[in-house]
């Protein structure tokens, strides 16, 4: 049985509260994308030339934690993320699972907030990388992460 499962974008309340404070307790610097093609987390897509966005500290696993009373332990941390800076229409579901086409890591983690393991998958890998964690039951969330860097792109959490 195929189960859709749900890519969760920096959520627009949390987009707000980061350009006030990051999670670091900074305020965001906008900036006008010279080039374009950052990994925006709010919407999950690339940035066009000229947008106006930030960069900001940002721990999903710890937001994750507060909203479901765990406590992420030494799994907590915080790490950049791009954000539009201005208006954001959120994400337009047109990509399934975004900023594919590079390998990437899927972080698999239980109800607890712990790191159940991770899978380093090809460029066109992420889908499946996802069914396969989720093959786990005791798999409650993953993190898509890009390899160079290691930075979060976005959660996949079951429907």
């Amino acid at each position: 049985m195929d189960i859709d499962y749900e890519v969760r974008a920096v959520p627009a309340e949390v987009r707000a509260q980061l350009l006030v404070a990051d999670d670091f307790g900074r305020a965001a610097v906008p900036f006008a994308d010279p080039e374009g093609g950052a990994p925006l987390r709010c919407c999950l897509r690339r940035s066009e030339a000229g947008e106006s966005l930030a960069l900001v500290s940002y721990a999903p696993l710890r937001r994750w934690a507060a909203g479901t009373g765990t406590d992420p332990g030494a799994y907590d941390e915080q790490g950049p993320v791009f954000v539009h800076a201005g208006e954001c229409p959120g994400p337009d579901g047109d990509e399934p699972y975004p900023f594919g086409g590079a390998h990437r890591v899927v972080r698999r983690y239980s109800p607890e907030g712990r790191i159940l393991g991770g899978t380093l998958v090809g460029a066109d890998g992420i889908e499946d990388g996802v069914r396969d964690a989720f093959d786990d039951p005791e798999v409650a969330f993953v993190h898509v992460r890009a390899v160079e860097y290691g930075c979060f792109l976005y959660e996949v959490g079951r429907p």
